[in-house]
């Protein structure tokens, strides 16, 4: 039977990364977005939602992957699941920056000014093209490193044989609470310089702990007698980390690899994932399209937010107020319009979407 509060989990967690964006763009509080500040505000104290989604919403994304990887793999051969990931995340994140993403690319090296000094520097338009590429890959990190998991999924697979599995499922709520140490150690390892969204290590706990441990009904079943205070620790560790970390780069050393970050990403990501599991288990017209336009909406919704950014914010055609209203809708219209379009043009929706013929969810 479909788990539908995995579905409810992607398609919220996507709309609150389009809003985190929308305010990541234009953020003058410890993170120097996409242009950066453009209102006269001596602090943007509404900045702050950033503070209180960023350690959790990447993680639970992770362990709702992890658990999808379980009820994929439940159903098919290693060699059918991996072939299936290559195509809906490898091919995307690869061929797509080629195909399509290198215009998020333009948008970006635009917004920071990057083409002036290549310009003027003479370098070949192959070059500019390549760097284009590069800088377009944006939210697809998500896919590169969950095709990675995939691939090692499968091996540890080969090794455990199913006794991992066994174990996980009974799982007790205080070595759930002991997680947190792993996970706290995976933080301090495997983070990528200059880009830190490329966080190997940690991410790859959440989505083995989404495979081994979560995946199985026993477990969610414990944990849904605890939800509600499950979910008000997490408001509460939230708001804290807000309070005490607000002005200061979050999404980097040495704030991520922090005790605290750490537990609001595992809390939050704990109560998402419970929550939804307990309040969420529905299905309904509205949220049956959400979810099917979900991917959709997070490939594309950073162009539309940054397009915003780069017509009207930056040349200051527009008022604070409006180039943020205009940029959240215009990350939904693209988000939804471009999948629509783009889902419906043969190799485009391969290479771009990871749709094969005939399997259009529009």
């Amino acid at each position: 039977m479909r788990k539908h509060y995995l579905d409810n989990i992607r398609w919220v967690t996507v709309v609150i990364v389009v809003i985190y964006h929308v305010f990541y763009m234009y953020n003058a509080e410890g993170v120097l977005g996409g242009l950066g500040k453009i209102t006269d505000l001596p602090a943007q104290y509404y900045d702050g939602f950033q503070y209180l989604v960023y350690p959790w919403f990447m993680p639970v994304l992770f362990v709702v992957s992890g658990i999808s990887a379980r009820l994929s793999l439940d159903s098919h051969s290693d060699k059918e699941f991996i072939k299936s990931r290559t195509l809906k995340l490898l091919v995307p994140s690869t061929i797509g920056l080629f195909v399509f993403q290198f215009i998020q690319g333009y948008v970006n090296m635009s917004l920071g000014g990057g083409f002036e000094g290549l310009v003027s520097e003479g370098v070949p338009k192959l070059a500019i093209y390549l760097i284009m590429v590069a800088s377009g890959s944006g939210v697809l990190w998500y896919m590169h490193l969950l095709w990675i998991y995939c691939v090692v999924l499968v091996l540890i697979r080969k090794i455990e044989k199913g006794k991992l599995l066994e174990a996980g499922a009974k799982t007790p709520l205080w070595l759930v609470a002991v997680f947190i140490l792993p996970i706290w150690g995976a933080a301090q390892i495997f983070n990528t310089p200059i880009v830190p969204v490329y966080r190997v290590a940690f991410y790859f706990v959440f989505f083995m702990l989404g495979y081994f441990v979560f995946s199985n009904d026993e477990v969610i079943e414990r944990l849904k007698k605890i939800a509600v205070p499950l979910i008000m620790l997490a408001v509460a560790i939230c708001v804290t980390f807000t309070v005490m970390y607000f002005g200061n780069n979050y999404a980097d050393k040495p704030i991520n690899r922090g005790f605290l970050y750490v537990l609001d990403a595992y809390v939050g990501s704990l109560a998402m994932l419970v929550g939804m599991a307990r309040f969420g288990d529905f299905s309904g017209s509205l949220s049956k399209w959400m979810s099917e336009h979900s991917f959709g909406l997070y490939v594309f919704h950073y162009l539309g937010i940054s397009s915003v950014a780069l017509i009207f914010a930056k040349p200051g055609l527009l008022s604070a107020p409006v180039c943020y209203i205009l940029s959240l809708l215009t990350g939904f219209i693209f988000g939804y319009g471009l999948y629509a379009v783009i889902s419906r043009i043969p190799f485009f929706r391969w290479a771009v979407l990871g749709i094969k013929r005939g399997k259009i969810n529009v």
